[in-house]
């Protein structure tokens, strides 16, 4: 059996711990934290530290934190044999531990939200062929999808989630919002959202692309732009509409 402590007590970690708490071939034997109250979720179920000094002995360190204090930590740690991994999609792979790795899982995650882990993508980076293998294996204990990815593939991979997933969500807001003026259900683009979502995984989503943008519809784009009284949703209207143009070989 494995042993794992997580570093870290948001989102990624919490969904890390449920998943490996899952599985008889791994044992989170601690979960740190600097702050003590972040750990009120797990302190009844394994054992919790805001001291790094008192750090369990383990296999592996997960470090579940914010991609700007990922490094600094990384430093403190000193796990004589133990794979200290991170877990962001932005970090590039780090040397200051003894053996160092990447267990980045690609996915949006809510604390409080379940949802199946074996369906999240892992991607795994380390720096000796060993360290790699052992990652591999970890993640197949919680995971149908784990693949070795590089730092700088892992890079644009993150950059194309942000697009794909927060800047998306962002636009959900935005409609939400439109629809809330006009006291319209929200859930009236449900069926839409979804429909869009499936198309994108069946077929390449510029072939899918539809819309007035598309279809230079630019009597309905000046409507559009006529309705929205917010200079920056006015802003994001046009870029977007220009991008879709452009795309697709034509200016507005």
């Amino acid at each position: 059996m494995k042993r794992i402590v997580i570093l870290g007590a948001g989102n990624v970690a919490t969904h890390l711990f449920e998943a490996f708490a899952k599985t008889p071939e791994t044992e989170v034997v601690q979960v740190y934290n600097h702050r003590k109250a972040a750990l009120d979720y797990f302190r009844y179920r394994v054992d919790t530290t805001c001291n790094l000094k008192a750090l369990k002995s383990a296999d592996f360190y997960l470090i579940a934190i914010k991609d700007d204090r990922v490094e600094a930590l990384i430093k403190r740690l000193s796990p004589a044999t133990a794979i200290v991994a991170h877990t962001s999609g932005s970090v590039p792979l780090q040397n200051s531990a003894q053996h160092n790795g990447v267990f980045y899982p690609l996915q949006t995650f809510s604390k409080h939200i379940a949802l199946d882990f074996s369906k999240v993508p892992l991607c795994i980076e380390a720096d000796t062929t060993e360290n790699e293998q052992q990652l591999m294996a970890l993640g197949k204990t919680i995971s149908q999808h784990v693949y070795p990815i590089s730092t700088s593939q892992r890079k644009s991979l993150h950059l194309a989630a942000v697009f794909a997933c927060n800047f998306t969500n962002h636009l959900y807001a935005i409609a939400e919002h439109i629809c809330a003026e006009q006291q319209i259900p929200f859930d009236t683009l449900h069926a839409l959202i979804e429909e869009t979502a499936h198309k994108a995984q069946k077929n390449s989503p510029a072939k899918n692309q539809t819309g007035p943008a598309k279809r230079h519809d630019q009597q309905t784009i000046d409507a559009h732009l006529e309705q929205l009284t917010s200079a920056e949703l006015k802003e994001i209207y046009k870029l977007l509409t220009q991008s879709i143009q452009n795309k697709h070989g034509q200016n507005i």
